[in-house]
């Protein structure tokens, strides 16, 4: 594990888009098996991709992936702890607001 050096891996991926009545998203398949963790950071080249209103779209691009060091991954997870504790002050209460 590298503390202080960002390991950079160039690789193709699979984007696919869906725009449909119930849902608009997005997902990146990367190839090689690669999975980002905490502290990585994913970018895709290439032109935007546009989908018109209920289709579905894939498409191949270039990406990259910047694995983050140690203390990148010590920082998330860090400040993962207190952006959690946000859906803890959530609450429903009966009855109309006043």
């Amino acid at each position: 594990m590298r503390w202080f050096s960002h390991h950079r891996i160039e690789t193709m991926c699979t984007v696919s888009v869906m725009h449909t009545d119930e849902t608009l998203e997005a997902h990146v398949d990367l190839d090689q098996d690669l999975l980002p963790a905490a502290g990585d950071k994913v970018t895709i080249f290439g032109d935007p991709v546009k989908v018109d209103y209920g289709s579905t779209i894939k498409v191949r691009r270039r990406a990259e992936l910047v694995r983050g060091t140690l203390l990148d991954k010590l920082w998330v997870r860090f400040r993962s702890m207190f952006e959690l504790t946000e859906l803890y002050e959530v609450s429903f209460s009966p009855g109309k607001l006043a």
